[in-house]
């Protein structure tokens, strides 16, 4: 199988997160389990990025200064085309700010995970909706 092949086939994980540390080791992780990674510190722009490619799976920080996670969960699910409208989306933060887990998920997410991020949990999880 060549390269591009490889590529091809290569499972695409949109990554929001403002941290350029944890977006940065994110992306390492994943590749390395052979995920090919797109990101972003922007919420605003997630709706544009998935209308514009398709991804398996999106990784949703929820505390940006850029569109936070819970506006961007409602805009993903609102989105005109149903099947991209219901990509698995895992929300991430360090920070609940007083939402349970039981609220991520009436609020649209698949998926909640406590930062500092498990990533042998994460991959875990990712490959369960992947």
């Amino acid at each position: 199988m060549t390269k591009k092949n490889r590529e091809s086939k290569r499972k695409k994980v949109l990554v929001v997160e403002d941290s350029p540390i944890i977006q940065n080791l994110t992306r390492k992780v994943f590749e390395f389990q052979e995920y090919e990674v797109y990101s972003t510190k922007d919420g605003r722009k997630v709706v544009g990025l998935l209308e514009k490619d398709d991804y398996e799976i999106v990784l949703l920080d929820i505390n940006m200064p850029k569109g936070d996670g819970m506006t961007c969960i409602g805009e993903i699910r609102g989105m005109s085309d149903k099947k991209k409208a219901k990509i698995p989306v895992i929300a991430v933060t360090g920070n609940a700010e007083g939402y349970t887990s039981e609220e991520f998920i009436e609020a649209g997410f698949d998926a909640y995970v406590q930062k500092p991020v498990n990533y042998d949990g994460l991959l875990q999880l990712v490959r369960n909706y992947t």
